[in-house]
């Protein structure tokens, strides 16, 4: 506790010199202090250096209430949580207030009451900017008393008082965060009666209760978050309340792979063990932010409702996790392998929204067709463009792993293969070591066998060879004996065969 907070009544807070700000001064001042000394608010937010944080600097500096416009995951509602930051630690407040009263200026019945009863003597109490933030997520269901207030019968009987008396009232969520920063998320949710008394309170500062004339000079710092209202059928922000909101930010996902991992690296929870058991190449981090950029591009999934950052974090958790499985069945440590990225899939299926062509294939397909496109994109940042090779005749440094194939052999690749059999079962295809050692020599043991894994998911992507998953893995062989062996999934029950 600061000298400061052992402050106890009004008196005592006067001979401080202690003035008070209203919340949004309170914000800009304190957000010119730290760009003053270099100070960055939003640490952590990334991506959004040149853009986002800006605009929420620029808003801030001009006292606006603030909307953030965007598809989901894209960091609104925890860039909202780090204005916090930008909160004095403390704040008086007289003691037993409902709503926070300013002890210089109370706005309530209570408040005014104290400091008259009581003057100087009016005992105070210090409030930690933490209990100044307020959130409330917009359901159909949100009602006025919800966030206004009602009279409260209860509170009439017990106090023996008229229902005339304004100190029967139960304030709502708005009039308790006076003072403080109160966010509503997904503000087109909310029903447009209510949204209509916002923009009442935003615009007018009233606060209109079955009937009472209370007026109430609400000192509060709004955000709201929203998805573009064009792209959801779930309800739009009404143009009165649109219009009373100063600043509206548009936000966005990450412009780049190596934003994607920054964020990605930051959020994953990779467990100590996990780290130690399991080791991770720069490739299998891009192959999973690569997931995420071929979804927002996929014809299959719904632009409109976004992809979710949180469709990267919690994949990589499960990268991490489909290693370290295989590591606790040998008892050792392990390298991730491509084939791992197929255990990424139930972090895949229940985070994209698909449009009708998507259902009719389903999530599965779907989510095992974007882990096929990352490859195939991030393929060409390593080895020649298969494409243009065909089409420009050169030499073709694939011809010998295709011809091996095109001798109807074939390769399958379990995902509990011991490091050993891994190794041996890629050293198996001829061609296939030397294209990885012709183009990445330099690479480590363990990088040259992710490699060449990669280089059969890549071919096969580029129909240069055929993948199938197994039960416990994935096949490769020629493409063209794959499109005459009709039979293959009656005669082996393990194999559930698709081109991917």
């Amino acid at each position: 506790m600061t000298k400061q907070t052992k402050i106890s009544t009004l008196g005592e807070l006067r001979e401080s010199g202690y003035e008070s700000r209203s919340v949004k001064q309170e914000l800009r001042d304190n957000l010119r202090e730290n760009i003053l000394k270099g100070h960055n608010v939003f640490e952590g937010i990334h991506g959004y250096e040149d853009s986002v944080i800006p605009d929420m600097e620029r808003a801030i500096l001009s006292m606006h209430d603030i909307n953030l416009l965007g598809l989901r995951g894209q960091a609104k509602t925890r860039m909202a949580r780090m204005m916090i930051q930008l909160l004095d630690e403390y704040i008086p407040v007289i003691k037993g207030s409902e709503l926070n009263d300013d002890p210089y200026d109370p706005i309530s019945r209570y408040g005014m009451d104290m400091v008259e009863e009581h003057g100087d003597d009016t005992p105070i109490t210090w409030m930690h900017r933490d209990d100044r933030y307020t959130e409330k997520l917009a359901t159909p269901d949100v009602s006025i008393a919800d966030l206004i207030g009602d009279v409260d019968p209860i509170k009439a009987a017990t106090l023996k008082l008229p229902y005339s008396d304004e100190r029967v009232i139960h304030f709502g969520l708005i009039p308790r965060a006076h003072r403080g920063i109160f966010v509503i998320n997904e503000l087109p949710d909310l029903q447009a009666r209510i949204q209509v008394a916002l923009f009442n309170i935003l615009q007018e500062g009233d606060v209109q209760i079955r009937g009472f004339k209370v007026r109430l000079p609400l000192e509060i710092q709004f955000v709201f978050t929203a998805n573009p209202e064009d792209y959801t059928n779930r309800g739009s922000i009404v143009t009165p309340l649109k219009d009373r909101i100063d600043s509206q930010i548009i936000t966005h996902y990450p412009k780049s792979i190596e934003i994607g991992r920054k964020i990605t690296d930051q959020e994953a929870h990779i467990k100590p063990e996990q780290n130690d058991m399991v080791v991770m190449t720069d490739l299998a981090r891009n192959l999973v932010e690569q997931i995420a950029f071929e979804a927002r591009e996929s014809e299959y999934v719904d632009a409109k409702s976004g992809v979710s950052a949180r469709l990267t974090i919690s994949g990589m958790e499960n990268l991490f996790s489909a290693a370290e499985r295989r590591a606790l069945h040998q008892g050792n440590k392990t390298h991730v392998r491509v084939g791992d990225l197929y255990g990424v899939i139930p972090s895949i299926t229940g985070k994209v929204e698909l449009v009708y062509e998507g259902e009719q294939e389903g999530p599965g397909i779907v989510a095992h067709n974007l882990v096929g496109k990352a490859i195939r994109t991030q393929f060409t940042h390593f080895f020649p463009d298969p494409e243009k090779v065909r089409k420009q005749k050169i030499d073709n440094p694939y011809k010998e792993i295709t011809n091996w194939f095109g001798d109807e052999h074939t390769v399958d690749l379990l995902n509990d293969f011991t490091d050993k059999e891994y190794e041996q079962t890629l050293k198996s295809v001829p061609g296939l070591e030397a294209l990885v050692d012709k183009f990445h020599k330099k690479e480590d043991k363990a990088m040259k066998l992710f490699l060449m894994e990669f280089a059969l998911h890549g071919l096969a992507e580029y129909s240069m060879l055929s993948k199938h998953p197994l039960a416990r893995g994935l096949q490769f062989k020629d493409l063209l004996s794959s499109m005459f062996s009709l039979d293959d999934d009656e005669d082996d029950d393990d194999e559930d065969e698709f081109n991917i």
